[in-house]
């Protein structure tokens, strides 16, 4: 695991606007993305700017058959191949392995509808859902909402057709997504990835499962770090994060310019008990090796869940106290399966820049999961 790994291409869209450059104006300006308080009230949903999908996606029948958050995934990764140089280069592409993470589709909400409201006045409640979903649910809507279609479509819209893969797991699912191919990189078993994740927060039923669940946060904006005392919550977020990941020989050879280094990623599971999601992060600090936090950078996933986002800024107040610290949940709100590569995208942009010689990237899942990685100048 010895070989040095590069990211050569970002492409990112959000609240803040498309490509990076977007972001970085953000982080410089210090504000929070854009937010809709009126669409889904009282909920918050940070809303991803008008894209032109014709610059990434150029045939209309692709963008038809595609649901929001597949557009959002094979825009933002042909941003990335862009910012690569690689998005003509087919002998490459053939060869280029795609790791996504993703969750499931957009749902029937008139089906949803019928069966929420039935529910309640079924006499056996179980066997009124079981037939609401065996009579009312069609093969191909079920078919529509398999998450590794957001791999085939870019397969099929930008021609990359090496090794697939798709993790679903929230937060999780974009950690393990960098993680398995920054080792797969190291240990010589590829060249080149593109990876990354897309997500669409602007959907009634995504919003109704987290409501059901508490964990959304409610009235006016507040930073992550703020959220605790009034009882916590995230705000969904709509984007796409794709990053090019490159052994640093295979970017040599073909005069690629260099971002930043991806020298770790960590990731843990642990099963959630007060204090655990917080040993878990200050675990992985301690295995990534270290962190110099007087010309360090924080990027912290932190998504302002109660407690767990105490527990994530204790030990960050431990480890990294002195280094500069950004909150991604405050620029473009909770992405879930791409908010890690989201992350690691902007601090590969801020150390380029000179921001600092070193950034740790945070995640800590709403629910579940945690990750750490660590991206160093070049």
């Amino acid at each position: 695991m010895t070989r040095e790994v590069f990211i050569t291409g970002i492409g990112i869209v959000s609240n803040l606007g498309e490509g990076i450059e977007a972001q970085l104006a953000a982080v410089d300006a210090g504000r929070p993305g854009s937010v809709d308080a009126e669409r889904f009230k009282p909920h918050l949903v940070h809303p991803v700017v008008p894209l032109e999908w014709e610059r990434q996606i150029p045939k209309k029948s692709d963008q038809r058959q595609m649901e929001a958050w597949q557009r959002l995934g094979v825009y933002a990764a042909g941003l990335a191949l862009d910012d690569a140089g690689i998005k003509e280069d087919k002998a490459l592409l053939g060869n280029l392995h795609l790791i996504c993470a993703a969750g499931g589709g957009e749902r029937d909400y008139q089906v949803d509808s019928q069966v929420l409201t039935g529910l309640p006045q079924a006499a056996d409640p179980g066997a009124f859902l079981n037939e609401r979903l065996m009579g009312d649910l069609r093969p191909t809507l079920f078919l529509a909402q398999l998450s590794n279609l957001l791999a085939g479509n870019i397969s099929i819209v930008h021609g990359v057709t090496g090794a697939t893969r798709t993790f679903m797991g929230e937060e999780q699912a974009g950690v393990d997504a960098l993680r398995i191919a920054q080792a797969r990189i190291a240990a010589d078993q590829g060249d080149i990835f593109l990876v990354g994740g897309s997500y669409n927060a602007e959907r009634p039923d995504v919003l109704l499962v987290y409501e059901m669940a508490g964990l959304l946060w409610k009235g006016s904006f507040a930073s992550v770090w703020e959220r605790q005392a009034k009882g916590g919550g995230f705000v969904p977020g709509s984007g796409a994060a794709f990053l090019v990941l490159e052994a640093r020989d295979h970017a040599e050879a073909r005069g690629a310019t260099p971002i930043a280094r991806l020298a770790h990623v960590g990731a843990d599971q642990v099963r959630r008990a007060p204090g655990a999601a917080g040993e878990a992060l200050d675990g992985l600090f301690a295995k990534a090796g270290s962190f110099d936090a007087a010309s360090g950078l924080v990027v912290s996933g932190a998504t302002g869940i109660a407690d767990i986002t105490a527990e994530e800024k204790a030990v960050l107040d431990r480890r990294t106290d002195g280094a500069r610290r950004i909150a991604t949940g405050d620029l473009f709100g909770n992405m879930l399966e791409p908010q890690f590569p989201a992350g690691v995208a902007l601090a590969a942009a801020l150390v380029k820049r000179g921001d600092a010689r070193q950034a740790a990237v945070t995640s800590v899942g709403h629910a579940r999961g945690e990750g750490l990685a660590l991206v160093e100048r070049i």
